[in-house]
Formats: structure tokens, C-alpha cells, sequence
């Protein structure tokens, strides 16, 4: 089950958020009994879990909090159901950067809500190897997800 619950003053439409994560599990092989939580926060709370969990000051743009350490599955053997854990986000920190980017909110909510996705099923970026395949499956996902939605909107 994947639950969106907007804590934020930002009109985003959650429908997109939940296609996005629907075809990410899909594509990553992960049941979709499993759970994930997306929830979108002002600057201030995420502030208050940047300090708390990464003992780093200031908002960031997305926060993953694993639970069940769930990893991607193949098609021959899915993840089974499971507590995925959460991801965080806050809208006017992926604001700020899609100005910077070039590109609109939903599109850096995209982004980083995959982003977030990547971490809850153990990928990292702190070594170079690591950030490459993390990078490059998100991209992957990305465009995967964006064709996807062009075929929605011409159907």
C-alpha cells in the first residue's frame, strides 16, 4: 500500500506520486503489497528531521527512513510484501531547486521522491560506483515513468 499524506502548504497533486511509485515497485521487482509512506512537509519539520536523524542543520529536499530493509527483487523472484519505510519530502526545498534545474516542482518531486525509493531499497551514492548505479537506475526510472505518462495523456 502506498500512503501520501500532504503536511505541507503545497498544492501537489499526489495522483502523480502514486503512479510514480506504483511503476517504480513495479519496475523494481517489489511487491505491491508492499508499504511505503510518502510524506510532503514545510521547511520547518524538515528542518527538525534533518537535525534529528543526519544531525545536519537546514530543510533538505528528501529523507528516507528504511524499515523492513526490503531490496529490489527480479522477475523470476519479486520482494515479497513488507514494510518499506517512509519517504520524506518538502516541496519548497524541490521548489527552489527546479527553479535552479530548469525544470517545474512535480518534475524535482519526481526526482526525488525515485530518489527516495532508491535508498529505502539500499541504494547509495557515497562511493562513486555506488552513485553511478543509483544515478543511473534513477534516471532509468525516470524516463520510464515520463514515457509512460505521455502515453496517459494521449490515451
Amino acid at each position: 500500500m502506498i500512503d501520501i499524506n500532504n503536511e505541507s502548504d503545497a498544492e501537489i497533486d499526489e495522483s502523480v506520486l502514486l503512479r510514480l511509485t506504483q511503476e517504480n515497485l513495479a519496475a523494481l521487482h517489489v511487491s505491491p503489497d508492499a508499504d511505503v509512506a510518502i510524506v510532503l512537509v514545510d521547511e520547518g519539520a524538515m528542518e527538525q528531521l534533518h537535525l534529528q536523524w543526519m544531525d545536519e542543520p537546514g530543510p533538505t529536499d528528501v529523507l528516507s527512513f528504511p524499515m523492513d530493509e526490503l531490496r529490489p527483487g527480479t522477475e523470476d523472484q519479486p520482494t515479497p510484501p513488507g514494510l518499506l519505510g517512509d519517504i520524506v519530502l518538502c516541496p519548497q526545498v524541490a521548489e527552489a531547486q527546479a527553479e535552479v534545474a530548469g525544470h517545474s516542482t512535480m518534475d524535482e518531486l519526481i526526482l526525488l521522491t525515485t530518489h527516495g525509493l532508491l535508498h529505502l531499497l539500499g541504494y547509495d551514492h557515497a562511493e562513486p560506483d555506488e552513485e553511478r548505479e543509483m544515478f543511473a537506475l534513477q534516471r532509468e526510472l525516470i524516463a520510464a515513468f515520463a514515457a509512460s505518462e505521455r502515453r496517459r495523456s494521449t490515451a
